[in-house]
C-alpha cells in the first residue's frame, strides 16, 4: 500500500517532489473499477486503487498512475562511454550518468543490487534541467541513464534528451530492453541516441531468472534500430545459468541475423553478486564465446570485465589492424577516419567516431 510511502494525501494536495505523473498508462473497464494499467514496460501492470506495480515505481495514486522515482538520483557520476559498454558510439567521450531505483526483472545475480532491488528511497532530487546543467560544467559530451533500468525513469529521461538536444549532447540507455513500443518510439522521438541492450540467454533462461519474455527484448532491438538508435548487445554471462555454448551460439546467430553482423556484441564476465553464489566466469568461457560470435560472421565481438584482454580492443573486420587500444573500460586515441579504416578503407560501423573535430 502507498501508506509505506507516505502518499496517501488529500486529492489536489501538493506532491511530493519524485511523484510525477505517469506517461502511459490507461483505465481499466469494469469490473476492475478504479484501477490502471501502467504501459511504460512489458509487463503492463493493473494496478489496484492504493497500490504499486511489480517494479514498485509506479503507484496508483486516486485513480491516477504516478511515478514515484521522478528525479530521484541514487547514484551519479561522470562515466566514459566505454564503460556502458559501448564501444562504436562517440569513443572516447564521457557522459553524465544518472541512476535511480528498482527493476522490473528478477535477475539474482544483479551487479547493482543495492539500488536495482530496492523500492524507490528518496535520494537527491535533480530536475532535467539541472542534470543536463551538470552535464555541460562537467565537459561531458552527452548523458546516460544507467545504474538500475532506465525506463523506469521515462517521464524524467525523455525531458533531459529533449534538453541535452538543445544543449549539443548525446543521450544514451544502457537497458534491459522490457519497454512498450510506446515507450521506446517516444525516447527516440526525444532524443534517444545510442542503447546498450541485455540479452540475458536464451527464452528459458530469461523466464526462469529474469520472469520475462526474451522475443520482447529482441523485437525492442530490432525497433530501436529502425528508430535510428544505435544498438550494441552484451551478454552477462553466469556459470550454470546462460554458459551453454548453445545458448550463446543462439544469441550470437539472432544478432547476425537480425541486427546485422556490424553489430557490437559484449561477452562480460560475472562476478558473485546479490543471491548468486557462483564462482567468476572462467576467461576461457569468455573465449570460447568470443570464437563462436566470430564464426557466425559477427565482426566486433568483445570481452568485458577482463582488464587487459586484447578483445576489450577494436580490430578492423577486413584487414585485422588494431583501430582502437582500450584498458580499463576506458580508450586510447581512435585511428579510425570517417568511419574507415585508415589501412584498407574498411568501413567500421558506429557513430560519433570525428566527435573531437566536429565540436572544433
Amino acid at each position: 500500500m502507498l501508506y509505506r510511502y507516505g502518499l496517501v494525501r488529500q486529492k489536489h494536495a501538493p506532491r511530493e517532489p519524485f511523484i510525477h505523473t505517469t506517461l502511459l498508462q490507461e483505465e481499466v473497464s469494469e469490473p476492475d473499477h478504479g484501477r490502471v494499467r501502467c504501459l511504460i514496460c512489458e509487463r503492463r501492470c493493473v494496478i489496484r486503487p492504493g497500490a504499486t506495480g511489480w517494479c514498485r515505481t509506479r503507484a496508483n495514486l486516486d485513480g491516477e498512475l504516478v511515478t514515484l522515482t521522478y528525479g530521484a538520483i541514487s547514484s551519479l557520476a561522470v562515466n566514459h562511454i566505454e564503460k556502458k559498454p559501448l564501444y562504436h558510439f562517440y569513443p572516447g567521450s564521457r557522459a553524465l550518468t544518472a541512476g535511480s531505483w528498482s527493476c522490473n526483472f528478477a535477475c539474482p545475480w544483479c551487479q547493482n543490487y543495492d539500488i536495482a532491488k530496492h523500492p524507490p528511497n528518496g535520494g537527491k532530487f535533480t530536475s532535467p534541467s539541472q542534470f543536463v546543467a551538470e552535464a555541460i560544467n562537467k565537459r561531458c559530451q552527452g548523458t546516460s541513464i544507467s545504474f538500475n533500468e532506465p525506463t523506469l525513469s521515462l517521464e524524467w529521461s525523455l525531458e533531459v534528451f529533449r534538453l541535452a538536444h538543445q544543449a549539443g549532447l548525446y543521450n544514451t540507455f544502457v537497458t534491459n530492453g522490457y519497454m512498450t513500443e510506446a515507450a521506446l518510439e517516444h525516447l527516440a522521438e526525444a532524443g534517444l541516441d545510442g542503447m546498450n541492450v541485455d540479452i540475458k540467454g536464451d527464452s528459458a533462461v530469461v523466464r526462469d531468472y529474469c520472469q520475462a519474455d526474451v522475443e520482447v527484448v529482441w523485437r525492442n532491438l530490432r525497433r530501436a534500430q529502425e528508430l535510428g538508435i544505435w544498438v550494441e548487445v552484451t551478454t552477462l554471462v553466469v556459470p550454470e545459468v546462460n554458459d551453454d555454448m548453445v545458448i550463446l551460439m543462439s544469441i550470437a546467430v539472432r544478432i547476425a541475423r537480425e541486427l546485422g553482423p556490424y553489430t557490437p556484441w559484449h561477452i562480460t564476465r560475472y562476478h558473485p553478486a546479490y543471491r548468486l553464489t557462483a564462482p567468476p566466469t572462467p576467461v576461457q568461457t569468455l573465449e570460447e564465446a568470443r570464437a563462436i560470435g566470430r564464426e557466425m560472421g559477427l565482426q566486433y565481438v568483445y570481452l568485458g570485465n577482463v582488464p587487459g584482454h586484447f578483445a576489450e580492443n577494436t580490430y578492423c573486420p577486413s584487414c585485422g589492424k588494431m583501430l582502437i587500444q582500450r584498458s580499463t573500460m576506458e580508450q586510447a586515441e581512435s585511428l579510425v577516419q570517417d568511419g574507415h579504416c585508415p589501412f584498407c578503407g574498411q568501413e567500421i560501423a558506429g557513430t560519433g567516431w570525428n566527435w573531437e573535430t566536429s565540436e572544433e
